[in-house]
């Protein structure tokens, strides 16, 4: 029976309905906005999960940044790299999925100081 037709009541009296095709419609792809909002959450929240080093060393970086002047800034930019930070950029350059995910977490703290110093324009 179509949603929109007339249906019986306890009393035996019909009873119309309004519940269009177009409402029901509208209900499902708002539960269906509602599944991929909650999907795609939990996919972000998993690809953070899986990488607890990258989230230590990200958060490293992200305090090194922010705690240092732009004057250390600039005599760091010119200094060879450790040995440490040599082996992560190693990682990061083999692997797309986490230079994805180290990138993301400190792109936009590096950017914010880097443009306060007059690094980038």
């Amino acid at each position: 029976m179509p949603a929109s037709s007339a249906s019986m009541n306890d009393g035996g009296a019909p009873v119309q309905s309004n519940r269009t095709p177009t409402h029901i419609q509208g209900v499902a792809m708002t539960n269906r906005f509602g599944l991929i909002a909650a999907v795609a959450s939990l996919a972000a929240g998993i690809a953070y999960a899986q990488y607890p080093i990258l989230d230590m060393v990200a958060g490293r970086v992200i305090q090194k940044y922010q705690s240092s002047s732009c004057e250390q800034l600039w005599q760091k930019k010119g200094e060879p790299k450790s040995a440490e930070e040599q082996r992560v950029l190693g990682l990061l350059q083999s692997d797309p999925q986490i230079r994805a995910a180290f990138i993301d977490k400190v792109a936009a703290p590096i950017a914010n100081k880097m443009f306060e110093c007059g690094m980038i324009p």
